[in-house]
């Protein structure tokens, strides 16, 4: 198995959330394929357009990812990936935020520093004086 292929084990987890093809019409794209395609998309950043062609036609490929991200199911994938993860007691929650690259926007660069924030903060303060 290529290390881009999504193992049967998850596979049997998230599978089964994913909408069921319909029965008319052109023969559909295994399902399968699209989320093993939209897995290599995310994990090498590069643009749909590049997708190999082993996993199926690029544009049909996406269409499926944005219909099934309209449709809340990548959504409904996370909640049952994260779900599972936390029943083991392997989820952690921490998250660290570097503020050294947060930047303020353009327009808030120039305001003096004796503005006093939001409008909120600045009639409380006027009420308290």
């Amino acid at each position: 198995m290529a290390p881009t292929e999504i193992s049967d084990e998850v596979w049997a987890v998230i599978g089964p959330l994913f909408p069921v093809p319909k029965a008319t019409g052109r023969p559909p794209l295994e399902r399968r394929a699209v989320v093993e395609a939209t897995a290599w998309r995310y994990r090498t950043g590069a643009p749909w357009r590049e997708v190999p062609e082993r996993f199926g036609n690029w544009n049909t490929i996406y269409k499926k990812f944005n219909r099934w991200s309209e449709q809340g199911v990548w959504a409904r994938v996370l909640e049952k990936v994260q779900s599972l993860t936390h029943q083991r007691g392997e989820l952690d929650w921490v998250a660290s935020i570097d503020s050294t690259i947060v930047r303020v926007h353009q327009h808030g660069a120039t305001l003096r520093r004796d503005t006093g924030g939001s409008v909120e903060l600045q009639e409380v303060r006027a009420g308290a004086s």
